[in-house]
């Protein structure tokens, strides 16, 4: 079995193509997004929270799962990245694609619940992140990934990482597993 052999969602090429004309070099790997296509087609009529849009590659894979119920917000900071998502994804009457800083989005709007959630920034994986995990529905999917250590990471990132991975193991209301796949994934489900 070759998992590198996966099939590329709709708009994949073009948007990695745009994303290395502006120097974009932190997109989650096709393994990942193989994975997050996989977990939203298991939940028809989703509501998906993407938290860290990026030029929208991991976008990409989540749209390919979703059924035409299915429901994405994806919230990134960079207009200049954003502008790549939005003129794939923008008329998309499924996906609302906003345009603010992670963690005030999430503060003004913790009430809202959410299937599956990709953490893919710091905000609802390094900060707000109890806040983040509140946001998951019962049965639904916290997902995070890169947290293998990486060639690009700063010093005392490794830290970092150690610390979030024992919290959630601290976590009785989620079951979690960790894989040493891809970048680093980790999975919990809400119970």
């Amino acid at each position: 079995m070759d998992d590198f052999q996966i099939a590329l969602p709709k708009y994949y090429q073009e948007i990695q193509a745009a994303s290395e004309q502006i120097g974009f070099n932190m997109p989650s790997d096709l393994q990942t997004g193989s994975l997050l296509k996989t977990l939203v087609a298991s939940k028809p009529e989703t509501s998906i929270l993407e938290l860290g849009t990026g030029t929208g590659l991991a976008l990409c894979w989540l749209a390919e799962g979703m059924d035409k119920n299915a429901q994405i917000t994806t919230v990134d900071n960079s207009e200049e990245f954003l502008a790549i998502a939005q003129k794939y994804f923008g008329s998309d009457s499924r996906i609302n694609i906003v345009c603010e800083d992670g963690s005030k989005w999430v503060e003004a709007n913790k009430a809202q619940k959410f299937d599956l959630i990709f953490a893919d920034t710091w905000a609802g994986k390094y900060t707000e992140l109890d806040e983040v995990l509140a946001m998951v529905k019962k049965g639904g999917f916290y997902i995070i990934d890169d947290m293998q250590e990486q060639a690009n990471w700063p010093e005392g990132h490794a830290e970092k990482a150690a610390k979030l991975l024992a919290y959630l193991e601290t976590r009785q209301d989620f079951s979690i597993t960790k894989m040493n796949w891809s970048t680093g994934i980790v999975l919990a489900t809400k119970l």
